[in-house]
């Protein structure tokens, strides 16, 4: 049996010619077909969309006759709602005779009728139902609360009054408060519109084009029952989109869709929205064609475009085998040439003037590749004479950067091996992938076991592994990490379970898929212990000092204050500069052991909701004095709204940081300026601010204010004594309190301290 791909290769042309002939033949068929295509689709596009315009527009004349029909029925019951011949002050008779004439002059009444209050049909054309109980009939109910028309339903109380027909009578209510001369309401004069007027409303719009072509009209309540229609489908529930498009739009269109029957129709829609004064029942039009009898026309459509592109295709097919064969005629000259010069020939090629340019150029290069045919030979020839030793030596120099690769790795793996520091490598899946003999030393686990373990589960704590996980992919993510390149203090775990308090400085080394972590890491827990023991030092002696330095500063400030008589002027001074000096001296050890309970966790915060206004003003009185005695004038404003401002602060700290502020800002401001507190409301936080007018803070010492034991450096500062404890604590307590404090200075102008806190819920 052949095989099918050789037979295929066989039927295929060879010669350039018939490839050409084939691919116009091609390219004009696929053209054709594909702009043929195009345009009918184009085509077939605007004659559906025309034919779906078409059932819209029929759907919103049907909807617009309907609302404009109910409109007029809802006028004519109102006015005659407001006709003094029904008035209960004329005779039965003469009200029934009034009725009557109006169910003759206006035919599709098929019941019109006054009721009273209480809900007894006083009365009634042609006396139906005189005397009938409708104080439970939704139009008489409906009329009192404001709504005075009713969807359609069949007919109750009525019915044995009426003709018998094949369906059911159905009616649409109108109804509304008969108001007497005096604006009183007597009673409700309801009618029922026979739902045939809708039938004749249909009928009048679809009457010529229904036939023509078997277009049917429905009519929709609000909840999908059909009220008119085929008689297949009326009082059944539809769920169509056509439904569902006309209630979301508000307007009308149309949709290809399949019905219950199975069939698909081509659906316009309209959804009525009343008229003038008339709000409408929410009736949505439906006009449906059969969808293959709609589209009729654009099968016609394209069925002729199918036959025109055929057509024209042949025709293109022909005239380009007969442009191919003309093309190719020069090249099949230079293809003979070719050939005679492949056996052997030295053949010149006759380039004919006239011909193209292309052939012309081709025959010129072939013409100076045969001249140059002997020449390349034996350039050839020389070039393999010397390919060898070539090769050789870019062999011996791949060979030497080899071996200097190989030193590298080897005096870096040394460095590594003998480093005081542990050296751990982790890849990008967390992993470690190299471990040291300084890393086997410190946390126990030796190169083989820790080589492939996941870094976070061996040597991180457990409270901390979650973020570490995280920390990795976010790096992978986003390519940042904060840590690199700074040295931190951290916790490890060693083999044993014990945590242990490192430095550890993070880098990325390698690159591509070789790209890892590389961590070294120094033990500090002997510096953690010599900290620890200086801290309990600074705290015993701090203690140990406090109580006769509380003593001493007592009794001073008696002497001061003249408890022991008048002293001689020089005595005064002296006891005036011990008693500063004292003073001094307890601040900076009750600084002290505030910053060692910072450190240790122990300061205590007893946190209360309060307002801040209060605080800042008792934080300035208490500075009144001490602003008098440097002839510093001192001031608490607050904006509009910072009087309610409520937070929710441990009162004493933040009176201390206020305090310290407001000290600090009259130190450094010169007799006669001002210091000012203020107080504002932003939002959703409060900020407390304390300006002065000294020289402001130095450019050179801004990054370092609040650091502890902090003083610029000059003579100025030093004059004005101070622990350099201060402003640190501050921070500390504000950042408890969660809140923030910055400055801002203007060298020669002055300084500004602002701490902002959030505001109580």
């Amino acid at each position: 049996m052949p095989n099918p791909l050789k037979l295929l290769r066989r039927l295929l042309p060879r010669a350039l010619g018939a490839w050409l002939a084939l691919a116009f033949v091609a390219l004009s068929i696929v053209l054709t077909l594909v702009l043929t295509s195009l345009i009918e689709r184009k085509s077939s596009e605007q004659v559906e969309t025309s034919i779906g315009h078409g059932l819209a527009e029929l759907a919103m004349q049907t909807s617009d006759k309907l609302e404009r029909g109910m409109f007029e029925r809802y006028r004519e019951v109102g006015l005659l709602a407001r006709r003094p011949l029904l008035g209960a002050d004329q005779p039965p008779a003469r009200r029934r005779a009034t009725l009557d004439g109006i169910q003759k002059s206006l035919g599709y009444y098929s019941w019109i009728g006054l009721a009273g209050l209480d809900g007894k049909v006083q009365v009634a054309a042609q006396g139906v139902l005189e005397g009938a109980d409708v104080s439970q009939r939704p139009w008489f109910r409906n009329a009192q609360r404001g709504v005075h028309a009713g969807d359609v339903h069949e007919a109750m109380l009525l019915a044995r009054y009426l003709p018998r027909q094949k369906e059911p009578w159905r009616f649409v209510d109108v109804a509304f408060p008969y108001v007497d001369e005096h604006g009183v309401t007597r009673g409700v004069l309801g009618a029922h519109l026979s739902w045939q007027w809708a039938r004749d409303v249909e009928r009048s719009v679809m009457a010529g084009i229904a036939a023509r072509r078997q277009v049917e009209a429905l009519i929709v309540d609000t909840d999908g029952n059909v009220l008119l229609g085929p008689h297949d489908v009326v009082g059944t529930r539809l769920t169509l989109p056509s439904l569902k498009a006309a209630h979301a739009q508000h307007r009308g269109g149309y949709v290809v869709e399949t019905w219950p029957d199975g069939r698909a129709y081509l659906v316009g829609y309209q959804l009525g929205h009343g008229y003038g004064d008339y709000p409408g029942l929410g009736w949505t039009v439906l006009v449906r064609q059969n969808a293959d009898d709609a589209f009729a026309p654009v099968r016609r459509l394209r069925e002729y475009g199918l036959a025109s592109g055929v057509l024209l295709a042949l025709l293109f097919s022909l005239a380009g085998v007969m442009l191919a064969r003309r093309i190719t005629r020069p090249l099949g000259d230079l293809a003979d040439a070719a050939q005679r010069i492949r056996a052997g020939e030295t053949v010149r090629i006759e380039v004919r003037r006239g011909g193209y340019a292309e052939v012309r150029a081709l025959g010129t290069t072939l013409n100076a590749l045969v001249a140059n045919l002997v020449r390349r030979r034996r350039a050839l020839e020389e070039l393999n004479a010397t390919l060898e030793q070539r090769v050789a030596r870019r062999t011996h120099e791949l060979e030497q950067a080899l071996a200097s690769v190989r030193t590298n790795e080897q005096r870096i793996a040394t460095i590594i091996e003998t480093a005081h520091d542990a050296f751990i490598g982790i890849d990008m899946r967390g992993r470690i992938c190299d471990w040291n003999s300084a890393a086997e030393r410190m946390l126990g686990w030796s190169r083989d076991e820790a080589l492939g373990r996941a870094a976070s589960d061996l040597v991180i704590p457990e409270r901390f592994r979650a973020r570490v996980r995280a920390l990795l992919a976010d790096f992978r993510a986003t390519g940042t990490l904060e840590l690199l390149g700074r040295r931190v203090e951290r916790l490890l775990l060693t083999r044993d379970g014990i945590e242990i308090p490192v430095e550890l400085t993070l880098g990325l080394a390698g690159t591509g898929d070789d790209l890892f972590f590389s961590a070294f890491v120094h033990d500090i827990s002997a510096r953690k212990e010599v900290e620890r023991m200086k801290d309990e030092f600074v705290a015993t002696v701090s203690h140990e000092l406090r109580t006769p330095l509380t003593a001493i500063s007592a009794s001073l400030a008696l002497l001061a204050d003249g408890m022991a008589g008048e002293l001689p002027p020089d005595a005064q001074g002296l006891v005036d500069v011990a008693n500063a000096s004292s003073e001094r001296l307890v601040r900076l050890v009750g600084d002290v052991l505030d910053i060692q309970k910072m450190d240790a966790g122990g300061m205590a915060f007893e946190r209360a909701v309060q307002p801040l206004l209060p605080l800042a003003e008792d934080a300035v009185a208490a500075m009144q004095s001490f602003a008098a005695r440097s002839g510093i004038a001192l001031s608490c404003v607050a904006t509009p709204g910072a009087e309610g401002a409520r937070v929710d602060v441990d009162g004493d700290r933040l009176a201390q940081v206020l305090t310290n502020l407001l000290s600090n800002a009259i130190k450094f401001s010169g007799p006669g300026s001002t210091v000012r507190a203020r107080v504002e409301a932003r939002g959703d936080s409060a900020r407390l601010a304390v300006a002065d007018e000294g020289t402001g803070i130095p450019e050179a010492f801004r990054e370092r204010v609040f650091q502890r034991f902090a003083q610029a450096d000059g003579a100025d500062s030093r004059r004005r004594g101070g622990t350099g404890l201060g402003l640190s604590i501050c921070r500390t307590i504000v950042e408890e309190l969660g809140g923030s404090i910055w400055f801002d200075s203007a060298e020669g102008i002055g300084t500004t301290f602002y701490v902002e806190l959030p505001l109580a819920a």
